[in-house]
């Protein structure tokens, strides 16, 4: 693995955190919503990441190992199976003929700590590529002396 497919390896992961970053935002922005059936209410959602290379092994047979590039990326985003929480309150418009009201699953502590998480993720990507890129600097100027 070259030095310069760390570019290509931290690229990917802030796209992965990025797409993590949305889905928390999505998610945030849905936790107090109501609906009048358990089946319209909004129901949190979580990226599922891959590894790159298995999907490129399955795709391209000719590479070996060596030349694989490495690194994740977003295969699907599902829904949570959590329950939705179902509250009696007969005056909310969104209320059903019994009275009730569906609240969306999302949970708003877990969903800042994956928001951080996410967030110090990208920012360790970046980091990785100035790191790099520094590197490859350094490596330009050492011919100079």
């Amino acid at each position: 693995m070259s030095l310069a497919s760390v570019f290509d390896i931290a690229a990917m992961g802030m796209s992965a955190q990025t797409v993590r970053l949305n889905t928390t935002a999505s998610n945030m922005a849905n936790a107090d919503t109501s609906a009048s059936t358990e089946a319209e209410a909004y129901r949190a959602r979580r990226p599922v990441f891959i590894a790159a290379q298995q999907q490129q092994y399955d795709q391209l047979q000719s590479l070996n190992r060596e030349q694989a590039s490495f690194g994740v990326m977003v295969q699907d985003i599902v829904q949570s199976q959590a329950p939705v929480t179902k509250a009696y309150a007969p005056n909310d418009p969104q209320a059903n003929e019994e009275g009730y009201v569906f609240f969306s699953n999302v949970n708003t502590v877990e969903e800042m700590a994956d928001m951080i998480s996410a967030s110090r993720s990208f920012q360790m990507n970046a980091e990785m590529m100035n790191t790099t890129k520094s590197m490859m600097q350094r490596l330009l100027t050492m011919g100079q002396r």
